[in-house]
């Protein structure tokens, strides 16, 4: 299993920002889990992860490889 690595991620729409300069870090085999009330960004950020929203600014490493494009 990959490290992924968040690096100041920020996703807005508009003016409005749904996920705003979140950094982390998984370690090999590690879970990780995200947690908060209902519209933090936890969707958002996911979403960003797996490509399917692009990040207004930041970078997502995916063993090492950057995968932010």
């Amino acid at each position: 299993m990959a490290v992924i690595t968040i690096k100041n991620i920020t996703k807005q729409f508009g003016t409005t920002n749904a996920v705003d300069d979140v950094s982390v870090s998984s370690r090999e085999g590690e879970f990780l889990v995200l947690l908060g009330p209902s519209g933090c960004g936890k969707t958002t950020l996911l979403r960003v992860i797996a490509g399917l929203e692009e990040p207004t600014s930041g970078e997502i490493l995916i063993g090492g490889r950057d995968v932010t494009d």
